[in-house]
């Protein structure tokens, strides 16, 4: 089948490769044959494979890419991580400087020294929500690019990895093991590939939200980045990162790793250890009074539970009909203002339940005056691994009526103009990943076309597949005459409902 798709398209796919060549060898007499063109059409796939963590030798019957016939490729990774407009780049810096404050300027200067000077270093930027890490990491990676160097810019979630220009998750650029353990390394980091030649070339790797992973993460990077860098010295084997200058930043108060039945203890272990007037007065003192929440200090001394006084400005007076509201303060004359980015990016409405979102979401939906279209998920049980039938005890219609996290509903129901929001990482090199927000602007059966919101991909025109999921790894699931005695066993019950086929916005 992958094969016969390739042969009846890939001259669709030849567009633009021919122009491309002739701009990056500078050279518009080049020619290229069928057989070229074709070699360069599987790399861009491949490319795009590899993003997200997987390879064109995974489907069968495709033909793989065949370096020899491409006489004129080199390292894509490298190529693009040069692609940028130096002179554009070299303003944004200038812009970006000039507004830096004191404490950034401090850290800007750490950094390019360390850099510049091929030094070394690993650095930590500590700072909650708010604080200018983005804007640094952004004044950072213009300095550099602007000056034809390389920055590896990553981050622990799709969503902040979208904010850094060039940024992508750190598992799916160095090929970190979702299960990692002490003993783990990056995969994709080896002698000889394309990926270790762009990381011994990048004068800067930058990543972002660096609380959140398990610190063994990081030991494999250090691992791959010493076991590769000893080639150009043997003495990098003995320094933290192979002799790399690399920044994390990230709020220790956000969200930190997560350990399967872990006491607090464990999760501290495993976390990385880091070493007008009014308007500005009111903006001070509320910004206090959220670092006090989140010290734990807020109301005094206590033993982990305490009685807050909420300002009265942030309380819903309506209590008859408190959604509608919510949602005239949030989002003021929406109609008028639905196809407006500017004004859906700067506004969103967080709900501490599932509840209290199927509520927001029904009441916004009966505003948009447009045609309604429901989609719903696989409602067939998939078939018991170990044979022993014991999935058939659970009918359709409770199936169906699973609600939970990470899950979607078994119906969704949406309308052109609807915004949505991915659960999923699809494509991060194109801002598709968990917690991306969308509006949609057409619907089809099976593929839905939407408007990126946020990030920098905001204004792309984007189209949604229907996705199969598959549950990765063993689950027991449940017989009849067993008890769930446990809220691990319970989770497994409902994460067994995530091998069936859902359409994920």
């Amino acid at each position: 089948m992958s094969s016969r798709v390739w042969d009846k398209t890939w001259q669709l796919l030849l567009d633009d490769i021919l122009h491309r060549q002739r701009t990056i060898l500078n050279n518009q007499d080049l020619q290229l044959t069928d057989e070229e063109l074709q070699n360069y059409a599987l790399i861009d796939i491949e490319n795009s494979l590899q993003i997200n963590g997987s390879l064109l030798r995974r489907f069968g019957g495709m033909p793989f890419r065949d370096m020899s016939a491409t006489t004129h490729h080199r390292n894509s990774l490298v190529m693009d991580a040069l692609s940028y407009d130096r002179q554009s780049l070299s303003e944004e810096h200038e812009i970006l400087l000039s507004s830096v404050t004191g404490e950034q300027r401090l850290v800007y200067n750490e950094v390019m020294e360390a850099a510049l000077n091929n030094k070394g270093g690993v650095f930590f930027v500590y700072g909650y929500g708010g604080t200018g890490k983005t804007f640094l990491w952004r004044a950072l990676c213009a300095c550099f690019r602007s000056k034809g160097d390389i920055v590896v810019a990553i981050a622990s979630s799709g969503i902040a990895a979208t904010l850094i220009p060039g940024g992508v998750t750190a598992h799916s650029r160095f090929g970190i093991s979702i299960n990692v353990t002490e003993d783990s390394i990056c995969s994709r980091i080896k002698p000889g590939s394309d990926l270790t030649e762009l990381l011994i070339r990048a004068k800067l790797i930058i990543w972002d939200e660096a609380p959140m992973p398990h610190r063994h993460c990081f030991e494999a990077l250090d691992k791959s980045l010493k076991d590769v860098m000893r080639v150009l010295d043997v003495g990098n084997a003995e320094v933290p990162f192979g002799g790399k200058v690399v920044v994390f930043g990230g709020d220790f108060r956000q969200t930190l790793p997560v350990v399967s039945k872990g006491i607090r203890a464990d999760v501290v272990a495993a976390s990385l250890f880091g070493t007008s007037t009014d308007n500005v007065e009111e903006l001070r003192k509320f910004s206090e009074w959220l670092l006090e929440i989140g010290d734990g200090i807020a109301g005094g001394e206590n033993d982990g539970e305490v009685d807050l006084e909420l300002p009265a400005d942030l309380l819903i007076q309506d209590v008859t009909n408190p959604i509608k509201t919510l949602v005239d303060v949030t989002y003021p004359d929406l109609l008028a203002q639905l196809w407006n980015p500017e004004y859906l990016q700067q506004r969103a409405i967080l709900a501490p339940t599932h509840e209290i979102v199927e509520s927001v979401n029904e009441y916004v939906l009966s505003l948009i005056k447009k045609d309604e279209r429901i989609y719903l998920s696989s409602d067939e049980v998939c078939s018991d691994a170990r044979g022993t039938g014991d999935g058939d005890i659970h009918s359709i219609e409770f199936l169906n009526s699973i609600k939970c996290a990470g899950l979607p509903n078994h119906q969704l129901k949406l309308k052109v103009g609807a915004m949505v929001m991915l659960l999923r990482n699809i494509d991060q090199s194109r801002g598709l990943c968990n917690g991306t927000r969308l509006i949609v602007i057409d619907l089809g059966a099976r593929v839905i076309r939407c408007t990126v919101l946020t990030g920098s991909h905001k204004g792309y025109r984007v189209h949604i597949a229907r996705l199969t999921l598959t549950l990765s790894g063993t689950c027991r699931f449940p017989c009849s005459n067993e008890v769930t005695e446990t809220k691990a066993e319970a989770d497994a019950l409902l994460q067994w409902a995530l091998s069936l086929a859902q359409l994920h916005i």
